[in-house]
């Protein structure tokens, strides 16, 4: 995740004991060398990952654990091999009377993801074209509780409670820039295609991925696996169109902003932009992606470091430079 580490807020600096709440990612039970059985944890908090241990595990004592659980640990953290470590003294379930800020558990974006919905919602009803109004609308309004709290990506950028909203939202607010300083330069720019774009871009994800009731996202769905959001998406438009019995060039420009919004074929998308209109989708989803990326990363680094090398970033490291923070007197 690259802000802080897990538990970063429950540590005790002087004995590396850690007490708190986190999010079990994934747990196995494996063997020691004495043929013991010990249970192998990754957990994870809005700060991070860690892998954890369970020594001496015991099913009638500890109870059962698996993906998804939040649980209560005390533990304290150790180096292996130069990488952190939980060793877990304690463990239980969490309780119906624990206090828990869920924000704190689970990576979740800054934005209350039902009011960025609605605030979309009836953004898309301004538009000057009424087929794109109704389009966007429509293909909004049954699936409101899936847009308002999915991730953006099962990995990545906006991987995060109410990712989508908070990305489809800042992108929108992007283009919102963008078209008033091309708009009065190049007249016959859609401005109603563009945001239409912005919103839609993204729709698929609410059935490429699986995710959990927390908010995050588990897995692709097999039709996620097999078809991936960007061909869904463009079938979505197209069968939303032909309900709404909109023109076959209102479709297809539509779909063509939905197939190419990665911008090249290594990146997925079968089109390179081929309009205007799509460019600025494309280049808008690249930079908001690429700005959650690199703040993410560089949020665990002090100014004057680098990042490690950044993979989905053509294994850039990145520099923190601290310059136009406001510095305290």
């Amino acid at each position: 995740m690259g802000r802080m580490n897990l538990l970063s807020n429950c540590i005790n600096k002087t004995t590396g004991a850690v007490e708190g709440f986190c999010l079990v990612k994934t747990v196995q039970v494996r063997n020691n060398v004495k043929g013991a059985d010990y249970l192998d944890f990754v957990l994870a908090d809005r700060g991070g990952e860690i892998n954890a241990k369970l020594w001496d595990y015991q099913a009638a004592v500890h109870g059962a654990f698996a993906s998804g659980d939040i649980i209560k640990v005390r533990g304290t953290i150790n180096l292996w091999k130069d990488v952190e470590q939980l060793k877990i003294d304690r463990i239980r379930h969490k309780r119906a009377d624990d206090d828990i800020d869920m924000s704190e558990i689970v990576a979740s974006s800054p934005v209350n993801g039902e009011e960025m919905f609605d605030r979309i919602y009836e953004f898309a009803g301004t538009f000057g074209d009424a087929d794109l109004t109704r389009l966007t609308q429509y293909l909004l309004r049954g699936r409101k509780e899936k847009i308002a709290a999915y991730p953006a990506a099962l990995r990545l950028h906006h991987a995060e409670r109410n990712g989508l909203m908070f990305h489809t939202g800042t992108m929108l607010e992007v283009a919102k820039k963008i078209v008033e300083v091309y708009k009065p330069l190049y007249p016959e720019l859609s401005s109603d295609l563009v945001y239409c774009g912005v919103i839609l871009h993204d729709i698929a994800k609410t059935e490429e991925l699986e995710v959990s009731d927390l908010g995050i996202a588990t897995a692709y769905s097999t039709r996620g696996q097999l078809m991936g959001h960007i061909n869904m998406g463009v079938s979505m438009v197209e069968q939303a169109a032909a309900e709404l019995q909109l023109s076959e060039e209102l479709t297809t420009l539509v779909s063509h902003i939905l197939l190419s919004h990665h911008g090249v074929p290594d990146f997925g998308s079968p089109k390179y932009p081929m309009f205007p209109e799509a460019e600025i989708v494309s280049s808008i989803d690249m930079l908001d992606a690429r700005m959650f990326e690199m703040y993410d990363a560089l949020g665990s680094v002090k100014v004057g470091e680098f990042t490690e090398r950044q993979w989905a970033m053509d294994n850039r490291q990145l520099y923190r430079h601290g310059h136009g923070v406001i510095k305290e007197d």
